[in-house]
């Protein structure tokens, strides 16, 4: 693998990447009440500790975006 493909690689890793994120949040501000019945019957939560799993697991994710898919990119962009 040369430079150019690596680097296509991760900024098409980072496209994918935020669309599933973009779909997890819209699922969750839309269907919100839907998941939380599912994940009800399944485990003892709180509507705030719901909510606070589901944010921090997104912000958790975006970073990791960043970090792992982004950066990176950036990296071998300027490096070229």
């Amino acid at each position: 693998m040369n430079i150019e493909t690596i680097r296509e690689l991760l900024a098409w890793c980072a496209v994918i990447n935020f669309g599933i994120l973009t779909i997890w949040f819209l699922g969750f501000t839309l269907a919100r009440d839907k998941i939380y019945r599912l994940h009800g019957q399944w485990f003892k939560l709180s509507e705030n500790s719901f909510d606070t799993i589901h944010y921090s697991a997104m912000a958790f994710y975006k970073l990791s975006i960043f970090m792992f898919n982004l950066v990176p990119y950036l990296v071998l962009r300027f490096l070229s």
